[in-house]
């Protein structure tokens, strides 16, 4: 199976002060076209992911585009940012933790959604800078709640896959504030692509944690889904700072599932050439493996990270008995080692939980809303 890159296109510098035209939108055009430079892996019934442009395509009325409230634009600066975010009509905070210049302009009520999202959460465009230096762009969903929900998505994706945005729009519906953003080298965020930078992502998103924090939210949880959920197990092993903390459908065994992407003597290849070219069925190049990058998922240890959560943290494991790209046993090796750990298993559900999102989504909120410690909890529940 294979999953789609796109190499990110830069727009021009300019300073985050100069004062931004909002555009009105053309009546031939869509007003909230998909990114073209956001890496969308492909759509089909076994992988379970939906790419905005096939989900329009096809029909799908349960695949929203993202809400846009009509608002006059707000920025925050918190930091002289050295490349300015693209131009949108989208309410925008920027910034790094640590500094304090602000500019604010009052926003108008939002539009009421026609797609079932909470009206009372409008959405606004963040961008935060990461320790090296890269914007990471993100939309948070405030519901006037400081309690927040960070979502992380998974390879080759982007905060603006179906299952980030029904997860959203269900933690708002709660009444509790979500966050969801691009990892460096996807989506709108800065950076290059990279197949492994599992240590990185974790990186991003402690970023991300620390300039909420430093809003003055409250990060009551951290949800991950595949790669992204082994990246907020390394930042549980790593920070410990977060009590909730959810893997959806997450790889326990890194060196699996690498033939797959790579071929057969991928190893061989790799020594030889040093890099490995990825490429579709077609012939186009989709991304570009390094060695450097196939050794680091290949070196990270997740038995290892799992070990060193803290029993403090309530820890949650969400999988479809049906994933056919990571395998259920992959859920209960977590379950194992993990101390404070809570495992539940969908019946009849894929890798993207395409006929299952509501179990899907249900199953996140009660962990995110539990109060219960469940140091004990091994067992699997079923739905």
């Amino acid at each position: 199976m294979f999953y789609y890159a796109v190499l990110q296109g830069r727009k021009k510098p300019r300073s985050l002060t100069t004062p931004i035209a909002r555009k009105k939108p053309s009546p031939t055009r869509n007003s909230n076209p998909t990114p073209r430079d956001t890496p969308q892996p492909p759509s089909s019934p076994e992988s379970g992911y939906i790419c905005a442009a096939d989900a329009d395509a096809i029909g799908l009325a349960g695949i929203p585009p993202p809400l846009v409230p009509r608002a006059r634009r707000i920025e925050i600066l918190l930091h002289p940012a050295r490349e300015t975010p693209p131009e949108s009509s989208d309410p925008i905070l920027t910034g790094a933790p640590g500094h304090h210049r602000r500019q604010l302009a009052m926003a108008q009520p939002p539009v009421s959604p026609q797609d079932g999202r909470d009206p009372h959460a409008p959405e606004q465009r963040v961008v935060v800078r990461n320790k090296h230096g890269e914007n990471l762009v993100g939309r948070l969903h405030h519901t006037g709640s400081n309690k927040v929900v960070v979502l992380c998505h998974g390879f080759a994706a982007s905060k603006d896959d179906s299952i980030m945005i029904d997860l959203a729009a269900a933690l708002t519906k709660q009444g509790i504030s979500a966050f969801r953003f691009d990892f460096s080298g996807n989506g709108e965020s800065q950076g290059e692509f990279q197949y492994g930078n599992y240590r990185k992502e974790a990186d991003d998103l402690h970023s991300v944690v620390s300039y909420l924090k430093q809003e003055k939210y409250d990060v009551t949880g951290i949800v991950g889904h595949s790669k992204g959920g082994n990246v907020v197990i390394l930042y549980a092993s790593i920070h410990g700072d977060v009590p909730v903390v959810v893997n959806l459908s997450g790889r326990f065994y890194l060196e699996k599932g690498v033939e797959e992407h790579l071929g057969k003597e991928f190893m061989d290849r790799i020594n030889k050439e040093g890099y490995i070219e990825v490429t579709s069925k077609s012939g186009n190049i989709l991304y570009t493996v390094t060695k450097e990058s196939l050794m680091e998922r290949l070196n990270t240890d997740m038995r290892a990270a799992s070990l060193s959560i803290s029993k403090e943290c309530r820890f949650f494991t969400i999988h479809g008995s049906a994933d056919k790209i990571i395998p259920v046993e992959d859920a209960y090796e977590f379950a194992k080692l993990i101390p404070n750990h809570k495992l539940h298993i969908i019946k009849k559900a894929n890798h993207g939980y395409t006929s299952h999102r509501k179990q899907l989504c249900d199953a996140v909120v009660d962990s995110i809303t539990s109060n219960e410690d469940t140091p004990h909890a091994r067992g699997a529940h079923r739905f």
